[in-house]
């Protein structure tokens, strides 16, 4: 069986207030094709259909239009929600979407409840894991304390025990919303750190032939058997040496697994270039960067005049302008931005607890902290 993994659309996304809709519709149209000139049978979609729970609706006719001409190919196709989706207003008309072959897969409950679909080498039972938010389904799973391990290896539990009670030799195929241990973080994925540690090893999935994985907007290989597809489409500068693609998947009668990277159109390319603003308008090594969308890092020790309107005249298509002087490591005006670096959401209000009283949050204090966090990314969702 061939199968046509991609995830995380995010559509009715803005590239640094570029809209990205038109990229996205040339995406379907580019999809559809590949799964006519693969012969595909089946196509997943592991997740963030949407970049946001209410999207706009030039974002809700877009993917309205790929429901359709997916339906019209006759290829089954498996989508599950991620957390930058509303699992509730994604999943509205499931029931009757279900019949024209579009399987949505949003409700957890719903996890060891499979799409069955047939080859000439027998059944294929797709698993879809929508995004599990710990502190939303702590109580559907039984878990004891809320974390993305916990609720994973629940959902997969129940997973293999469904497939363990049919036939013999059925392949399996799961789809999964999450950050699994091993993967690179780009800068456009929303943290999902909140409720717990947020990565999960690999081996939850154990069990199963293929697990599609969403979330990380980069192609990556955990393992031979999990995959990330990345983003079809860039969304930050931090995948500038991305190769976006799409996996295709041959799920051998045995269980076996060939993958091949099938890559995506790029509506433009992406370019990070770091000097002087005389040294980039004057650098011909950069002519190549012309046409692209650029972030402009600025080293000039004194900002300087009309920075913007000139690095245009070079690079029409600059979106991102940086200010970083070249300074020592101890200069007392090193950006905040830098000290922020790398930090989460939680970990910057530690911090300013510290900061504004002299000494850092209690236990008890830590836990009103992780509440109010959690009922953040409740009221989101």
């Amino acid at each position: 069986m061939k199968i046509l993994h991609t995830s995380d659309w995010h559509l009715g996304r803005a590239f640094h207030r570029v809209s990205m809709l038109g990229a996205q519709a040339e995406l379907i149209g580019h999809l559809v094709t590949t799964v006519r000139e693969h012969a595909v049978d089946a196509v997943v979609v592991a997740g963030d259909v949407y970049d946001r729970a209410v999207p706009p609706l030039a974002a809700v006719e877009l993917f309205d239009d790929a429901l359709h001409r997916l339906a019209d190919l006759g290829v089954p196709t498996v989508m599950i929600s991620g957390n930058h989706d509303s699992a509730r207003r994604l999943g509205v008309g499931a029931g009757l979407i279900d019949r024209a072959g579009i399987h949505l897969r949003t409700e957890p409950s719903a996890v060891a409840t499979p799409v069955v679909l047939a080859d000439a080498h027998g059944d294929v039972a797709f698993y879809g894991l929508p995004y599990l938010e710990p502190a939303l389904v702590k109580d559907e799973f039984a878990v004891e304390k809320a974390g993305h391990e916990a609720v994973l290896a629940a959902a997969m539990d129940r997973v293999r025990a469904d497939l363990a009670a049919r036939t013999p030799g059925t392949r399996s195929v799961v789809l999964a919303h999450a950050f699994v241990t091993g993967g690179e973080a780009s800068d456009s994925e929303r943290d999902i750190t909140v409720g717990g540690v947020a990565a999960v090893p690999a081996g939850v999935f154990d069990g199963v032939d293929y697990t599609a994985l969403g979330h990380l907007h980069g192609c990556q290989t955990i393992t031979e058997r999990v995959r990330y597809s990345g983003s079809p489409l860039a969304y930050s500068f931090s995948e500038t040496d991305h190769r976006k693609s799409m996996w295709l998947i041959d799920l051998a009668a045995d269980g076996t697994v060939t993958a091949e990277r099938l890559d995506c159109p790029v509506p433009r390319p992406l370019a990070r270039v770091r000097g002087t603003l005389d040294d980039l308008l004057a650098d011909p090594a950069l002519t190549r960067h012309e046409n692209a969308w650029i972030e402009a890092t600025l080293t000039d020790a004194v900002r300087p005049a009309d920075p913007m309107a000139r690095l245009t005249e070079r690079f029409p298509h600059t979106l991102s302008l940086v200010f970083a002087p070249d300074r020592a490591p101890d200069d007392p005006d090193v950006s905040y931005a830098r000290r922020l670096a790398g930090r989460t959401d939680r970990q910057i209000a530690e911090d300013f607890v510290a900061h504004v009283r002299g000494a850092g949050p209690d236990e008890r204090e830590l836990t009103v902290l992780g509440e109010a966090f959690d009922a953040a990314r409740e009221v989101a969702q």
